[in-house]
């Protein structure tokens, strides 16, 4: 394992020829190396190298790209540390840097020997070195470090209009980071657009009706995924090319217009009862039958039932061949011949029709995404892509373009080259190779990646794309190619692991190119297994798949949760995992030192769990949309309910939150007592009726505690239905003391992460569209959907879809990393175990595309719309079997990703699965791993490991002694008890200043007992509105009178069809807020009632002007019905407006 290897243009060399030659910046160079090489080490020296030549270029000519914002930030950020590093280091050792990154020794005495002449000797590198820190700082401009994306994104801002005009690009445009935001909005416009044309409109119900509404919008969401592939392909007229017709591809029927047609001929017929008279004569049953069968066939006249009769005698159910109680009779054979010959005209015919249909409807739902687009003055990255080919490739602009990108790109570096897709590569080198023409110096290019790391073929990457870069740095260029399998990363038993898995693969066709690698690493290191879960007899007799004539046995939801045999055995593998973490701590190792990566988030949300229950600290760095996360989630579940308060489920989660702390008792005692009160009069004329929030306000039968909560909830309701969704929350913050709950609540070692989350909620309400538009109602719907929308359903053209709010970047060195293997691709840590590692065969998907697109041609060679992947047409066949193997080498590539991240132990897990997979990871991986002494999967409860080091101490909630009073109901003996929890310092807006006047004050009180419709809210509007208790039985008097008065009709449910409180509409740009809104079902009238404190406010004209207003607004919406309006006065008058 000692031996290195690194080659040079296919020659073996030592590491420090490969090393002079990486990091030369006079030469182009392609350099494929294995993980841990040192890849981002050699581009980055490679920045030094060049920074430092005679005739070094400047700092911003310096030109580096990569994949990812993270991956650039690394970049910059190990740039910069190293020439801080070399701005204090001795001459030793700036020698000794520069030696390392290809400089010989031999090379700098020489320099030494001609100072006389003039020349630089070796002390003038090391201290040009020593000063670059200082020389790129006093710049200003230093190497420009981007993503592709943002480079183009770049190329586009200065793009010529004709070009913005010929893409159909809008010249002011807003950047769409992610297209998935905006998608949703395209569907109503499509759909609005088949209603119009009446060819399209039979096409997507022809669609339907073969496949289903939802697998027919699932194929057309596929072709919006690929457009621009769909658009290249389609300019060159290959997509209808890609299927051709059954008669073109079957030369057996040329001139058929249909499959079926060929069993109407004569000859077909006549061979059929050959075959029918010989098989008839036949001792044996079936033959017989078949015999019998043909004659049937061929007396029907639909030609459709004759082939269905034919297959379903001759062939098996789902393939096409003979059963086998047929295969020994010769007849049978030379029919199965035919019939195979004809299945697969009537399957190409299918595919044709299914293809030009696709492409039909694909090419009106590109076109309505880019009326979207410019409606809304957006550009994504799909068009930031193609204007950036258009400009690097177009003859008239490549001057234009050359000489701008000549003034700022002398080294082009590319990092993770692997990643790249053929658009991408087709920008870059229809730039590159314009240089040849031209007969200028292009600039020094240097790219490096491994092909074995290419896992990222759902965002375009395509191996094929490195292959001819290679043969480009190499023939175009007259650059090197070099390759290195030698890396610093990984222990010797991890890499012998690797080696045997990836070689194995090789030996049985299943994978290419892998060379055996070598490792600098003298650990030994190991590679284990953990036990497998098995499916026990009694999980399998629960297997929906399994005999289910077993007794069913009943259980009570609210008692006994459901478990489903997945989600057990997939909870008994993450909590075995678990235990086999805490040893480690327990042994010494550093969280920090682990990484559990898995295929799926999901199953990291579970192992999440489990390492929460032994009270270990964990984190998945890829949760970065900030309403990802549990405090969040508790946060915006909330305000949910408090804007919807009929979704009990939300009020559920909120309750069992670090916000009130409820139990699973208390959660099945509301839900008792719901159902206990459901048929009570004060339950179902709440203005939310049969929920849990007016449970909470009214139910005797929950303790005390309880229904404290109701009056809590009703205040902060109260803020949300008055206040901008910022203050409200604000407010709820302090009322609720949030922070201090979540902390107390939170692990040491996450507090940080969540406390800063939760800030980020409170700002998110500010940043969400700006806040200009933003109600409560349309905050949630926009966080719970993940969006930076003010309306995330698209409808609104005021929403702000371009980007996900985004929780703060935390990092967490006491916290165990939980990562898919995307996210972990370029990480590395000292244990690394991967879970589900025998997962069952992937099933056959359906409604997919093929995309072929060498990485040499400038457009893809097809493009075929696949129904289904179990049966593809015959013309797809050939290219369906590529697919299947580009796949099963990014599996591979995956696994390879997988377990090169390990540094000294490799530690694999798995659950045995429904269905064997024999080249699942787990059976390729099994032979090479030591078993591991059996850990538990007993459930443990609070087993906390060795104390993290740098972890702080538990926060404890300080609670203010309780102060109690009594407000006597009007009409009550009963006395009720006040509980002020909290007094806020800072006052806002909604709850009531002592400036206010009194009168002020009770009528807001008489308004808010009105809009709850509830009169024994007294401790609620007591603490809202800062009244005394006499004051708060004023209020109530006042409310009662308004409900018992001539108006009380208005709350009568056998006379109103419709009620609604504090209901908000927006007329000539001002926003009305109406008291109570109803409609009498004996006469069909609405009716807008304002509720008032005084007596007679028909006498006062800005009243009157405010009720007509209201009155106006009403009829425009319901512009066939009556509308009246009134007063209703706290003495009991019902007062008309007209």
């Amino acid at each position: 394992m000692s031996q290195a290897a690194y080659e040079h243009n296919g020659q073996q060399v030592t590491a420090a020829q490969f090393y002079a030659i990486a990091c030369d910046p006079k030469r182009s160079v392609a350099v494929e190396a294995c993980a841990g090489a040192g890849k981002t080490w050699m581009l980055v020296s490679r920045m030094i190298r060049a920074l430092l030549e005679d005739d070094s270029p400047q700092p911003h000519e310096i030109l580096a790209i990569t994949f990812t914002k993270k991956a650039a930030g690394e970049m910059r950020q190990r740039l910069q540390e190293w020439l801080a590093e070399f701005a204090f280091a001795t001459p030793e050792k700036l020698e000794q840097e520069l030696i390392i990154r290809g400089l010989s020794k031999e090379f700098l005495s020489r320099q030494n020997l001609d100072t006389k002449n003039g020349l630089q000797t070796a002390y003038s590198l090391p201290e040009q070195l020593q000063n670059l820190y200082q020389k790129t700082l006093s710049q200003g401009r230093g190497v420009q470090i981007k993503t592709f994306h943002g480079w183009f994104a770049s190329l586009l801002r200065t793009a010529p209009l004709s070009v913005l005009e010929g893409l159909n690009l809008p010249a002011n445009y807003t950047l769409l980071e992610d297209d998935k935001l905006a998608t949703p909005s395209v569907w109503r416009r499509f759909f609005g657009t088949l209603l119009k044309d009446e060819s399209a409109k039979n096409d997507f119900e022809e669609l339907v009706a073969e496949y289903g509404k939802s697998q027919a919008l699932k194929a057309l969401d596929e072709a919006l995924s690929k457009r621009v592939e769909f658009e290249l392909a389609d300019a060159k007229g290959l997509v209808d090319a890609s299927v051709p017709h059954f008669s073109v591809h079957f030369a057996e029927f040329a001139g058929e217009s249909s499959p079926y047609d060929w069993l109407a001929t004569e000859a077909t017929k006549q061979k059929w009862y050959g075959w029918a008279r010989v098989l008839g004569g036949e001792k044996n049953k079936t033959p017989v039958k078949a015999a019998e069968v043909i004659i049937s066939a061929f007396e029907k006249t639909s030609l459709e039932e004759r082939f269905t009769d034919l297959r379903k005698v001759f062939f098996v159910a789902e393939e096409d061949r003979l059963t086998q109680h047929l295969t020994k009779f010769p007849a049978a054979q030379e029919a199965e011949i035919q019939l195979k010959l004809l299945c697969g005209a009537i399957a190409q015919h299918a595919a044709w029709q299914h293809q030009q249909r696709m492409a039909r409807l694909t090419r009106l739902l590109i076109n309505e995404f880019g009326n979207l687009k410019r409606q809304r003055g957006w550009v994504d990255m799909n068009d930031v892509e193609r204007a950036a080919l258009v400009m690097l490739s177009s003859s008239e602009l490549s001057g234009w373009v050359q000489e701008r990108l000549d003034a700022r790109v002398k080294h082009l570096m590319i990092d993770e080259f692997q990643d790249t897709s053929p658009l991408q590569w087709q920008a870059l080198y229809a730039w590159l190779s314009g240089y040849a023409g031209a007969g200028s110096k292009p600039p020094v290019v240097f790219i490096v990646g491994d092909p074995k790391q290419s896992i990222y073929r759902f965002r375009r990457a395509e191996p094929q794309v490195f292959i001819a870069a290679q043969k480009f740095v190499q023939d175009g260029l007259d650059g090197d190619l070099l390759s290195c399998d030698h890396t610093r990363r990984n222990a010797v038993q991890v890499v012998e692991a690797v080696n045997t898995v990836m070689l194995q693969a090789q030996d049985v066709k299943q994978y290419s190119d892998y060379r055996a690698h070598s490792t600098e690493i003298a650990v030994v290191g190991s590679v284990v297994r953990l036990p497998q879960i098995e499916r026990s007899s009694q999980d399998k007799s629960k297997d929906k798949f399994a005999d289910d004539s077993a007794e069913p046995v009943w259980r009570d939801s609210l008692t006994e949760p459901k478990e489903e045999v997945e989600e057990k055995i997939v909870t008994l593998e993450c909590r075995q995992a678990a235990q086999f973490i805490q040893q480690l701590l327990q042994s010494g190792k550093k969280p920090k030192e682990i990484m559990v990566l898995a295929r799926k988030r999901s199953r990291l949300s579970l192992m999440q769990t489990e390492l929460q229950s032994l009270s270990i600290a964990s984190q998945q760095p890829e949760k970065t949309n900030l309403s990802d996360t549990p405090e969040v989630q508790d946060i915006i579940a909330l305000l949910d309910v408090l804007v919807s308060p009929t979704h009990d489920l939300s009020l559920a989660r909120a309750l069992k939150s670090p916000l009130f702390g409820l139990t699973d008792d208390d959660l099945v005692a509301i839900a008792l007592a719901k159902k206990a009160n459901s048929n009570e009069d004060k339950f179902r004329q709440n203005s939310w009726p049969n929920s849990w929030l007016s449970l909470l306000q009214n139910s005797e039968l929950l303790r005390h505690e309880i229904q404290m909560l109701g009056a809590k909830l009703a205040l902060w309701k109260s803020w949300i239905d008055n206040l901008p969704p910022h203050d409200a929350l604000n407010a709820i913050f302090h009322d609720g003391d949030v922070l201090a709950r979540y902390a107390s609540a939170a692990p040491a070692t996450r507090r940080e992460s969540i406390l800063a989350n939760l800030n980020a909620l409170l700002s998110a309400a500010l940043d969400i569209d700006q806040a200009r538009y933003l109600t409560p109602y349309a905050f949630v719907r926009a966080m719970k959907a993940g969006l930076s929308a003010a309306n995330s359903d698209g409808e609104s053209d005021m929403a702000d879809v371009t980007q996900t709010v985004k929780s703060p970047m935390t990092s967490d060195d006491s916290a165990i990393r939980l990562l898919t293997i995307h996210g972990a691709k370029g990480l590395e840590a000292d244990v690394v175990i991967i879970l589900d590692t025998d997962a069952a065969p992937s099933a056959a998907a359906t409604m997919r595309t093929l995309v072929d697109w060498p990485g040499e041609t400038e457009t893809p060679v097809s493009f075929v719309f696949l129904a289904s992947e179990s049966r593809p047409a015959p013309s797809a066949s050939a290219a369906f079997e590529l697919e299947k193997q580009a796949r099963l080498r990014e599996e591979l590539n995956a696994l390879y990703v997988a377990m090169t991240r390990a540094r000294e132990q490799l530690v694999i897990s798995s659950s045995q699965p429904r269905y064997a997979n024999g080249d699942s990871w787990w059976q390729r991986m099994q032979d090479v791993a030591e078993p591991v002494n059996s850990v538990s999967t007993e459930p443990v409860n609070h087993l906390n490991p060795e104390p993290v080091e740098g972890s702080a101490d538990a926060i404890e909630l300080w609670v203010l002694p309780r102060i109690e009073s009594t407000i006597k109901a009007e009409n009550s003996s009963i006395n009720m008890p006040v509980s002020i929890e909290f007094i806020a310092e800072d006052a806002i807006e909604n709850v009531a200043d002592t400036d206010e006047s009194l009168e002020s004050r009770l009528g807001q009180a008489m308004h808010r007992l009105l809009q709850w419709a509830d009169l024994t809210q007294f401790d609620t509007v007591a603490l809202e509105f800062n009244l005394s208790n006499q004051e708060v039985k004023q209020a109530a008097q006042m409310a009662q009178r308004v409900m018992a008065g001539e108006g009380t009709w208005a709350w009568d449910e056998t006379i109103v069809g419709w009620q609604g409180n504090e209901i908000e509409l927006t007329s000539q740009g001002k926003l009305l807020r109406l008291d109570r809104l109803v409609r009498r079902k004996d006469t069909g009238e609405w009716w807008v009632l304002d509720y008032k404190s005084e007596s007679q406010p028909q006498n006062k004209p800005e009243l009157i002007a405010q009720m007509r207003a209201y009155l106006a607004a009403v009829k425009a919406i319901y512009t066939g019905d009556t509308v009246k309006a009134a007063f209703l006065t706290a003495t009991g008058k019902l007062v008309e407006v007209i």
